[in-house]
């Protein structure tokens, strides 16, 4: 017996604060992986592993909000909690590992396509884990098709996301780019859904299997990454380096515009040539204007 499923049992609510979720994660795991571009201290680690953990939490908890919409008819769902947590772990370390790659080796073609590559599977591996977790009076089939393309999606995600972290730098587009990954890794867990089909045992199905309910157990698991979430995102709106400015990408220590200033005196940018000094008869008739205080160099 086939069971009869809905992903919107609560409508487009779920979808939504899954998309959002999603986006949230992106855009704090984007920010913190720019602002790790500035540092070549021991501080450019901790901003990875923001970033990180930012972007795989985000990831994770769209994927649970979504999977609290998940319903069969005609079977209770319920989950395994050790489960659930592995996907959470698979979910930042494969992360971690991208980040880390394009954060010290940059937006090079080997560097992309390796980190998206792995942070991409991850992302799928994170789903499915997830998804072996069910436990209902049933059998799930997975469409080849339809697994194939979510992890193809996934994998293109993955390196669209990495690339904007080290390419992207303006505060409007980084949130552009976050809200495209918001829509690349939402599409990937719907499609990935859309290939399963249940086969009901042919036993009492109203009799749920041992594990707990979507809502008694991921309501309180989903406090843990959301209250991350949102602590990173206060680290982030005060971090000083991260307010849009006009010299958020010049050299650390460096003014906007190009300019050193050193004791209160304003250098030209370094390589330029200095203005000639004026010589010879100044007066009527000579070809020299008039020398005044600005013909003295203040440099």
């Amino acid at each position: 017996m086939q069971g009869t499923i809905d992903g919107f049992s609560y409508g487009v609510v779920t979808p939504v604060v899954a998309y959002v979720m999603a986006c949230l994660g992106g855009a704090l795991g984007l920010r913190c992986t720019i602002r790790s571009l500035r540092e070549t201290s021991a501080w450019k680690p901790g901003w990875l592993a923001l970033g990180a953990a930012s972007i795989g939490s985000g990831i994770w908890t769209m994927h649970f909000v979504s999977m609290m919409g998940f319903d069969v008819a005609e079977a209770p769902v319920t989950y395994d909690v050790q489960q659930m947590v592995l996907s959470l772990v698979v979910a930042v370390v494969v992360v971690g590992v991208g980040v880390f790659i394009v954060g010290y080796r940059g937006a090079t073609r080997p560097a992309l396509v390796s980190a998206g590559l792995i942070t991409g599977l991850g992302v799928a591996a994170m789903h499915y884990i997830g998804m072996a977790g069910m436990r209902l009076n049933g059998r799930i089939e997975y469409d080849t098709v339809a697994v194939t393309l979510s992890v193809v999606i996934a994998v293109g995600a993955a390196t669209a996301a990495l690339w904007a972290a080290v390419s992207v730098h303006g505060f409007l587009a980084s949130l552009g780019a976050s809200l495209v990954m918001g829509v690349a890794v939402t599409g990937m867990h719907y499609t990935g859904m859309s290939g399963i089909v249940v086969h009901l045992h042919d036993i009492d199905n109203s009799q749920a299997l041992a594990g707990d309910a979507a809502t008694s157990i991921m309501l309180p698991l989903l406090i843990g990454p959301v209250t991350f979430l949102l602590l990173a995102g206060v680290i982030v709106m005060f971090d000083p380096l991260l307010v849009l400015g006009e010299g958020e990408w010049s050299a650390p220590g460096t003014p906007a515009r190009g300019q050193q200033r050193t004791a209160g005196r304003t250098q030209p940018p370094r390589g330029a040539s200095p203005a000639p000094l004026r010589s010879g008869p100044t007066g009527p008739g000579s070809p020299y204007p008039p020398r005044s205080s600005r013909d003295t160099p203040t440099w």
